[in-house]
């Protein structure tokens, strides 16, 4: 029998070259480099002064392109994640597809930072069905545009960015040691929404709003569900954290990532952290940690690693893959 896996055959990211570090962030807000880091572990984020969320997305695209060593042309479908879309419609997704000159269906989705997760999950779906043979997933997002940058609880935490996987099915005989997804777990719970969203909404503001988070809240909430989502996945396969070669989760807090990776089992040694480089990216937080460990030669092929993310919604999930 065959089985057919979803491999991830191409990276890439973009961040934007403009940099704002926490003293920076103190002259304009009451914060300080110290309060920053001890509550997030974040020392800079990335900020764009121009450039959308699709010719942000478009770059980590091109440069995911060149790392799988193929062309626009080859791309059957466009899945992009965020939650900062350039415009209401149409959507982000086909902005870049008309960009690149790429064929095939696009959409956004959103599931604000556990959308790369979901996005994941929804191209594994697609390529198993027969629906594409080759899936451009992006996370991007431009959240500085929809940060208040007078609260200082939320705007030292988010940054800007774009990070890409090209997925292709492919042939595999159906077990741990195929490359590809193994495993996917979504989950949601709406009855949470209020403790992380916007003020506002086109249908219902006129506007985009800006951030609102019950920080404590969202924190209690990130630790257990990263915690309960990862073990559950883990469960399903007879592993434990000693099996997992990476853990890349959602870059949002270092004490949330930091608190996770301990009730899992697994050793700093064993967690990709890039929180402190580029704050909560969102969607695109997780694509642009994995690329940075593969530069690094930290993950290399045939790892088996598992992302985790929490976000709005409350949303989250796990991805078991092996690279």
């Amino acid at each position: 029998m065959t089985f057919i896996r979803s491999k991830v055959v191409g990276l890439g990211s973009y961040l934007p070259s403009k940099v704002i570090s926490n003293n920076e962030l103190s002259r304009t807000v009451d914060t300080s480099d110290e309060w920053i880091r001890e509550r997030t572990g974040i020392v800079q984020r990335h900020i764009s002064e121009t450039e959308t969320t699709a010719e942000m997305g478009i770059k980590a695209a091109q440069n995911a392109l060149i790392d799988a060593h193929l062309l626009s042309s080859d791309i059957d479908a466009l899945i992009v994640a965020t939650s900062t879309p350039d415009l209401t419609l149409p959507s982000t997704a086909t902005l870049i597809a008309s960009a690149l000159k790429i064929k095939g269906f696009a959409f956004d989705i959103s599931a604000a930072c556990s959308g790369f997760v979901y996005g994941l999950t929804i191209a594994d779906a697609l390529l198993k069905t027969g629906s594409a043979r080759r899936i451009l997933l992006i996370g991007s997002e431009r959240l500085s545009k929809i940060i208040d940058w007078t609260d200082r609880n939320t705007c030292v935490l988010f940054g800007d960015g774009a990070g890409a996987f090209i997925l292709e099915a492919s042939e595999a005989i159906g077990s741990l040691a195929d490359e590809g997804i193994l495993d996917t777990l979504l989950c949601a719970d709406a009855q949470e929404y209020h403790l992380l969203h916007t003020s506002g909404g086109i249908a219902s503001t006129g506007t985009s709003g800006v951030i609102q988070m019950n920080g404590r809240e969202v924190f209690r909430h990130a630790v257990m569900k990263l915690e309960d989502v990862a073990l559950e996945i883990l469960k399903r396969h007879s592993l434990t954290g000693d099996d997992i070669d990476w853990f890349i989760p959602h870059q949002a807090n270092a004490r949330i990532i930091d608190s996770t990776a301990k009730r899992l089992g697994l050793s700093s040694g064993k967690v990709i952290m890039t929180v402190h480089q580029h704050a909560n990216t969102s969607a695109a937080s997780i694509p642009l940690a994995f690329e940075q460990a593969v530069k690094e030669k930290k993950v290399k092929k045939g790892d088996l690693i598992l992302l985790d993310a929490m976000g709005a919604g409350l949303t989250w999930g796990a991805v078991l893959l092996r690279y």
